[in-house]
């Protein structure tokens, strides 16, 4: 009898993590391939960590929040610290192992590149990895020879519609549908001004905050283009994208030909997290089924660039290339904090990242240094702009008390 595939799930308490673990079990109880947990990482959820690791019997942890106490995972070996995912994919990764990536943000780079050199399979939901860093990524997996496995609903769709492989010359365009998000159909103005609570009740996928504010913005379709730009080999000018509401089209790849191929299935990331695992088997899902009798139509609509100039920025990244990807992520992930935080406005998110794209100066990117370099550039650069304004905006209001 075949031994179970070790898994590494990095990310395991977020909301992919959480989805993980729900096929991890499905896949357990089905008599099928098999899949074993033997490590967990997460950012800072430690009591919902340890209850995985009860649950699955791992041994082998990282926190990356510094702050937590080694003590509190008893006999497990706990490593805790901003390289703490990293360390575990170094500590326990063997060639053939598959490492789920779903760390959220920059932060899960230099792990996902470690499970590469490790020899592992990676089926990739952070999709800051490759944009960020796929000019590196994307050698790197092709060196060794292992598998880069999209999970992103979108991307897996793609793949799944090109059955892992295409020639780009075959293709006319890949198309990346969008919710459309909360703000829909919204004035600019109105998109520009929303709130925070505004821009969390996404009225599709529940994720975690920041991928919510990305969905809002379109930054999260601004990324997936630049990572679908890596993982198919294609130029911005063959990428597109187009406002689905009822997500249930998750992607589809236009051909030279005409024929359309197109991926479909509810909204629910279980889907493509198995799809990922068990590639290229497909077995028995624990995602509900598609009820076409209940879907009388679906739609289909232009996405408005002047209420969500993301994506165009996007396009802008893949043909500048070099550091260009690592700011824009960079710059991003400031933002979206700062404006969660209501120190900006929702509008300001995509403007300060494209402040930035057109402040730091251009520049190829060939080590992970480099591209942490452009990273923390970008990052001082945003928080900078962020305290200038704040700072005038008091020097303002205190100026306008003396006067009255």
């Amino acid at each position: 009898m075949p031994q179970p595939r070790r898994v590494i799930l990095l990310g395991s308490t977020g909301s992919i993590g959480e989805s993980t673990i729900e096929v991890v079990r499905h896949l357990q109880g089905l008599d099928g391939p098999d899949f074993s947990l033997v490590g967990l990482a997460t950012g800072s959820r430690i009591a919902r960590l340890l209850a995985q690791a009860d649950e699955f019997d791992v041994h082998d942890l990282a926190v990356a929040d510094p702050e937590v106490d080694r003590g509190e995972a008893g006999a497990r070996t706990l490593r805790v610290g901003p390289d703490a995912a990293r360390e575990l994919v170094e500590s326990i990764a063997q060639p053939g192992d598959l490492v789920i990536a779903a760390v959220v943000g920059s932060a899960g780079i230099d792990a996902v590149l470690a499970a590469i050199d490790a020899g592992c399979d990676v089926a990739l939901a952070n999709k800051e990895t490759l944009v960020a860093a796929g000019s590196i990524v994307m050698p790197r997996v092709a060196a060794m020879g292992v598998k880069l496995l999209p999970v992103d609903s979108e991307h897996s769709a793609i793949f799944q519609c090109l059955h892992g492989e295409a020639h780009p010359s075959e293709i006319r365009r890949l198309v990346i549908t969008a919710s459309g998000g909360p703000f829909r159909g919204m004035e600019p103005e109105k998109v520009a001004a929303a709130t925070p609570a505004e821009a969390l009740a996404h009225p599709t996928w529940s994720m975690g905050p920041k991928i919510t504010i990305d969905s809002a913005s379109m930054m999260n379709k601004a990324l997936e283009v630049i990572e679908a730009h890596w993982l198919f080999d294609l130029p911005a000018e063959k990428i597109d994208v187009i406002v689905h509401p009822q997500s249930i089209v998750h992607s589809f790849v236009e051909y030279m030909d005409g024929s359309v191929l197109a991926q479909l299935g509810p909204p629910d990331m279980k889907t493509p997290i198995q799809c990922a695992m068990t590639w290229p088997e497909r077995v028995e899902g624990c995602s509900a089924r598609v009820d076409w009798l209940a879907m009388s139509s679906l739609v289909f609509e232009q996405l408005d660039h002047v209420a969500f100039p993301a994506v165009q920025l996007a396009l802008k990244v893949i043909r500048r290339g070099g550091n260009a990807g690592a700011v824009f992520n960079a710059a991003n992930e400031v933002a979206v904090e700062a404006f969660l935080a209501e120190r900006i406005r929702f509008g300001q998110i995509v403007e300060l990242v494209s402040h930035a794209l057109d402040s730091i100066p251009p520049a190829e990117v060939n080590s992970l240094e480099e591209i942490m370099a452009a990273d923390q550039a970008a990052r001082a650069f945003v928080r900078d702009v962020i305290s200038s304004q704040e700072a005038c905006m008091t020097a303002s209001s205190h100026d306008s008390s003396e006067r009255s």
